[in-house]
């Protein structure tokens, strides 16, 4: 599924029950969680398997070739304005956890770096249901975010928004320059709002 109306609808009509004990790097190319991952200036395939290459946009939002959603950045630096929603969403919701920019914390994993090894699809089931990991050491548990719009309906935005840092597309802080509000998004936006 491509649209995020269509995963809201998926996600807000059932019950989130329970944790998911989706684990990072289970795309066929990932690279253990605790190993530093490294991309190439260029790079368009990441540890995760997955190419980032964008393809086509459909809902003011740009997908690969297998409709995984991705970033694009003018040469001038302007970000499509889905990444730019990310950054506004990751700082509303995300950040209080996994620190500014998606860099991490004390408590809470780098998300710029979870996001290169990690499948699409185990990112938003985490994202939904949350998940815990217990060992010896730590007990780290992320609440589900399934039920909430200010995240749900925006998670393709904050996954592109990761990308784009993970790749280091894009610098820390405020992009200086963003594409406009398309009416595709604007209509996405207010359909998965407003169920």
């Amino acid at each position: 599924m491509k649209t995020i109306t269509s995963l809201a609808a998926l996600v807000l009509g059932a019950t989130v029950a329970g944790l998911a004990f989706a684990q990072e790097g289970t795309g066929e190319n990932a690279a253990p969680a605790d190993e530093e991952v490294e991309i190439k200036e260029n790079q368009s395939v990441m540890p995760s398997g997955h190419d980032i290459t964008p393809s086509e946009m459909m809902d003011g939002r740009w997908y690969n070739e297998e409709g995984i959603p991705t970033f694009k950045i003018e040469d001038d630096g302007t970000v499509d304005y889905a990444t730019f929603s990310g950054f506004r969403r990751y700082h509303a919701e995300c950040h209080v956890c996994h620190g500014p920019d998606g860099e991490g914390s004390t408590y809470a994993p780098a998300l710029k770096k979870s996001v290169l090894r990690m499948d699409y699809y185990d990112f938003q089931e985490i994202v939904a249901s949350g998940k815990q990991e217990v060992s010896n050491s730590a007990n780290q548990v992320m609440p589900a975010f399934g039920t909430n719009k200010n995240v749900w309906c925006y998670i393709d935005d904050i996954y592109v928004y990761l990308l784009a840092r993970g790749t280091d597309s894009i610098p820390r802080g405020r992009p200086a320059k963003k594409a406009e509000k398309s009416d595709d998004f604007i209509a996405q936006e207010d359909s998965c709002m407003s169920m």
